[in-house]
């Protein structure tokens, strides 16, 4: 650009080459202008334009050469699961209670549609080893490997509970195991109140049709749900508490810590340790072992 000075004017194009070079892109009017109100606008007009569209395309589309009349239909959004509450709570407890098997339960729970858990598990986790033993242990909610194969405790903390068991002289031939929910969780989160109280008709009729002699709850979820007690863990572990069934029946509940939480605190396993030497000297009371 040319230098300017005194009085003389600048030549239009080097003034415009100057804001080009500069990078001005737009010119400044003297009112101001809203583009925000410019893009709502935009926004709005846009669905009434789509519809104008459709529906012309509605009325020639039969006979536009070229028309793929065997197009699929647009992708259908997935339905919703309905969102837990009390009658679905009192439908399980009406279900439960017709059980008159462990088989006959696990049936009503592979078609009880009325937790929505259960629209996103890949199965449902009912229980492992042997329905006959005089001890019973139940956890919160399966994890994805137990998802994945349909059984309890069966990853990492699994084989931890395995080794806790082999150490008081049982296994999974000896022992009978369950989770309070049996769909999991999606992402493994905490269930929520709803779905645990829907649940809970369900392990109670499992605890009672087994008729365990002695019952082990493993972390707090499960120790809450069967004792009736609002304490953490850390309080309640380590002294006996019972249960009672629909049919009277009272089982002595030892609450451990578990053995996820064992897994992330490894100081801890001495008190789980001393729990089930007392589940050990109790089974033996009882002639168990």
């Amino acid at each position: 650009m040319a230098s300017i000075s005194g009085n003389e004017r600048p030549d239009l194009r080097d003034l415009l080459a100057f804001y080009a070079a500069a990078g001005v892109d737009d010119a400044l009017v003297d009112d101001p202008i809203d583009r925000f109100a410019e893009s709502a606008a935009q926004r709005q007009a846009a669905p009434a334009k789509q519809t104008v569209q459709a529906a012309q395309a509605g009325e020639g589309g039969a006979s536009r050469p070229g028309a793929d009349r065997s197009a699929p239909p647009p992708p259908q959004r997935p339905a919703i699961a309905a969102v837990p509450d009390e009658v679905q709570a009192a439908a399980a407890r009406e279900l439960a209670s017709k059980a008159a098997s462990l088989d006959e339960l696990k049936q009503i729970m592979e078609g009880f549609e009325g937790c929505n858990l259960k629209a996103t598990a890949k199965s449902m986790v009912f229980a492992d080893g042997n329905p006959e033993a005089d001890l019973m242990l139940v956890g919160e909610a399966p994890g994805r490997d137990e998802d994945l194969e349909g059984l309890p405790f069966v990853g990492r903390s699994g084989q931890l509970l395995d080794r806790i068991l082999a150490a008081i002289g049982l296994d999974r031939t000896s022992a009978y195991i369950a989770n309070v929910i049996p769909w999991r969780p999606p992402g493994n989160r905490t269930p929520t109140p709803h779905e645990t109280e829907i649940c809970r008709p369900f392990v109670e009729r499992q605890i009672a049709l087994a008729r365990p002699k002695v019952l082990v709850t493993l972390g707090g979820p499960s120790a809450k749900l069967l004792v009736g007690s609002q304490d953490g863990i850390l309080r309640l572990r380590g002294s006996w508490k019972s249960h009672v069934t629909a049919d009277g029946i009272v089982v002595p509940v030892m609450p451990t810590l578990h053995p996820a939480y064992l897994l992330r605190n490894p100081a801890h396993k001495k008190l789980a340790w001393r729990d089930f030497l007392e589940v050990k000297a109790k089974l033996r009371e009882l002639g168990s072992l």
